[in-house]
């Protein structure tokens, strides 16, 4: 069974401490479902777990295999090394993309590199990147709503890069200029707010009458499904608290929408002792959830922060339910150790 991370890991200090500020009577908690780890990033960093137990360590990541803090220094005292470049991991290793994915550049870059690789991107990105791929071949132009400079918009811009453009809001789309609007289609970052998003398409389709949606849609149910919860609890929430780390789109989205929601007040925290005690003045209500790359054990934290306060009435808002899993990656079935190393080899015999 994958091990997952112990509560004592995430750090204390003086704001984990009870304060005298006393909250108002008839508090409680809403805690939405779902929450959390979805599909993909569990694919992730099971697969990191599993690489590093047949393989041993060190396993090269490119990037973060999730955006989460927590997620990251746990796989690193196991001896994940994250690097930022393909370039950067000795030849004849093993490197893992991640759950964001990556363009076809870098499979290149790993196969110059000699190295052994292991593709974590999440299925649902890879929906996206074939997408592009057979829009580009059918020769469209590729609208990408996404926030530029993501890991996984850089991933599906090196699909086809001559077909797609950025389309970042919609703000943006006054700067959209196309070879033909009867061959344009958008597609979208799967970490994007719902609503957000659909701001963008209608933009688009009134200057072009002819866009094509996808055939489904590209942001991910796990994503829609913690934005909906917090659309449910948003409006009777005084105070909404998202655990998620500062470079996850999902979870920064998450506290868009609760404010938007109604929540008078929305914060990202990565742990329960960043949390402000201030901002539990005059709050009845508090709503808590967390984007789908943070461990259950860091809002188990949160909500143990709250009850020592006075907020220990939980309520659970339960929006949808989530069953989907995804495998994992085939390469965990080969020697990819023996693999690169034979991979090695046979460049140092050309080379002589």
């Amino acid at each position: 069974m994958t091990s997952r991370p112990s509560p004592t890991a995430a750090p204390s200090g003086d704001a984990a401490r009870p304060s005298d500020i006393r909250p108002p009577a008839g508090r409680k908690v809403l805690l939405a479902a779902p929450r959390g780890y979805c599909a993909g990033v569990d694919r992730a960093v099971i697969a990191v777990e599993k690489a590093l137990e047949q393989y041993g360590a060190p396993v090269y990541v490119r990037h973060e295999i999730v955006h989460n803090k927590y997620v990251v220094q746990t796989l690193e005292k196991k001896g994940a090394i994250f690097v930022e470049r393909t370039e950067e991991v000795p030849p004849g290793n093993i490197v893992m993309f991640s759950a964001h994915g990556v363009a076809p550049v870098v499979h290149e870059e790993a196969k110059r590199g000699r190295l052994a690789t292991i593709d974590a991107t999440c299925p649902l990105v890879t929906k996206v990147h074939k997408e592009a791929v057979r829009y580009a071949k059918e020769d469209y132009d590729i609208l990408l709503i996404g926030h530029e400079g993501h890991e996984e918009v850089i991933g599906t811009s090196g699909e086809a890069p001559d077909h797609i453009q950025l389309v970042d809001g919609p703000e943006d789309v006054d700067k959209v200029e196309v070879r033909d609007p009867s061959k344009i289609v958008w597609l979208s970052q799967t970490t994007l707010s719902v609503d957000e998003t659909m701001e963008t398409v209608d933009a688009l389709k009134t200057k072009f009458p002819g866009l094509v949606s996808p055939p489904s849609d590209d942001i991910c149910y796990a994503t829609q499904n913690r934005q909906l919860a917090v659309k449910q609890m948003g409006a009777e929430a005084d105070l909404v608290i998202v655990v998620g780390s500062r470079n996850s789109s999902n979870s920064k989205r998450l506290v868009e929408v609760a404010k938007l929601a109604g929540a008078r007040e929305a914060y990202l925290v990565d742990f329960a002792a960043e949390i402000d005690e201030a901002w539990l003045e005059g709050v009845t209500t508090v709503g808590v959830t967390s984007g789908a790359s943070v461990p259950e054990v860091l809002v188990e934290q949160v909500l143990e922060w709250l009850a020592e306060r006075g907020y220990g009435d939980v309520e659970l808002v339960k929006a949808a339910e989530e069953s989907i899993t995804f495998s994992l990656p085939k390469e965990l079935r080969r020697d990819l150790r023996a693999e690169a190393k034979a991979a090695t080899e046979d460049a140092e015999d050309t080379e002589a």
